[in-house]
């Protein structure tokens, strides 16, 4: 918004950034401006949420009543321990502590999550929000383990396992056995795909039957393979440095493929292994220095999941 003053004369421009938050520029009689952000007053409001899956995360979600933004936000925080395209199972439950953010009385949209539980397969995985006096962010667990992992399980979202790490499968297209040394996502053209971990690309090219192929690799010990490509990420080449979950493709059909899927490669110290079982190392955990002040105030949030817990098992058990 371009404001005048009296005389007509150009005085102000206001840039809206978001729903809370604005940019203005005033120009001063000496011809300079004067920048300065403007932020509205967030009211952040605690609201809780339980489901069960009976069909997938995404769905399920929606159920419970959570927004898009607070799925992609839980499924990105157990990303590390649950395959959400294999291992999600119909009874598995979700327990999750989240912000909304209000102006007044006018909701702006969610915030982000505190807290958060999921029982795969009987199996309970709780997580925080912990923010350090160094101002970085991470989800932990009650013991102030990382939830992050140096890998993430899987390297594209909400896909369907179409193949699975076989030495002695048979070929859809060759017709004849031939070791599959990764595992197969199907997915629509053009879904992104992300890189399994922090490295550098070492190849970025057409690969035979592979197609389009970019080779991420991590240290000395552990590299990445995404094949079947329909396009590169704009911008990379080999030699680029990647950060986990940054994106480095795209899904396609590129070269032997009867159907447009991702083939997903992990490879220790040169030798494959099956991405979905292999063992992954772990991130760093909490400072010492940090760690009571973690407890602290982890405490109170821990103490809310096992009561939404409690409170969903109860419900989910009442005879009908």
């Amino acid at each position: 918004m371009i404001g005048h003053d009296l005389s007509g004369e150009f005085s102000h421009l206001i840039y809206k950034k978001n729903a809370y938050a604005e940019l203005k520029a005033t120009k001063l009689d000496d011809g300079s401006f004067k920048v300065e952000l403007l932020e509205k007053e967030l009211d952040q409001r605690i609201n809780t949420a339980t489901g069960v899956i009976h069909t997938s995360l995404f769905i399920d979600g929606k159920n419970a009543g959570l927004s898009d933004n607070i799925i992609m936000q839980l499924a990105n925080i157990f990303a590390w321990d649950i395959d959400f395209a294999l291992n999600l199972h119909e009874g598995d439950r979700f327990s999750v502590i989240y912000e909304n953010l209000y102006i007044g009385s006018e909701f702006i949209g969610p915030g982000k999550i505190l807290a958060a539980e999921f029982i795969n397969q009987g199996k309970s995985i709780k997580s925080v929000r912990y923010q350090n006096a160094e101002g970085k962010v991470s989800y932990y667990n009650s013991g102030g383990n990382s939830m992050r992992k140096a890998f993430l399980r899987t390297p594209i979202d909400f896909a369907r396992i179409s193949s699975r790490f076989n030495l002695k499968r048979k070929h859809p297209v060759l017709n004849r056995i031939r070791a599959h040394k990764g595992v197969d996502y199907a997915a629509k053209t053009g879904t992104p795909i992300k890189s399994a971990g922090d490295g550098k690309i070492t190849y970025r090219g057409r690969n035979g039957g592979y197609g389009r192929v970019v080779i991420v690799q991590h240290g000395q010990k552990y590299s990445t393979l995404y094949a079947h490509m329909s396009k590169y990420r704009k911008g990379q080449r080999v030699g680029s440095r990647v950060k986990q979950g940054q994106v480095i493709g795209y899904v396609g059909r590129s070269g032997l493929a009867s159907g447009p899927h991702l083939h997903y490669e992990f490879r220790v110290n040169g030798v494959h292994r099956n991405p979905l079982t292999v063992t992954l190392p772990n991130a760093n955990p909490i400072q010492a220095k940090y760690k009571a002040d973690f407890l602290e105030k982890s405490r109170i949030l821990f103490q809310q999941l096992e009561q939404l817990g409690s409170t969903q098992v109860a419900v989910t058990n009442i005879p009908k």
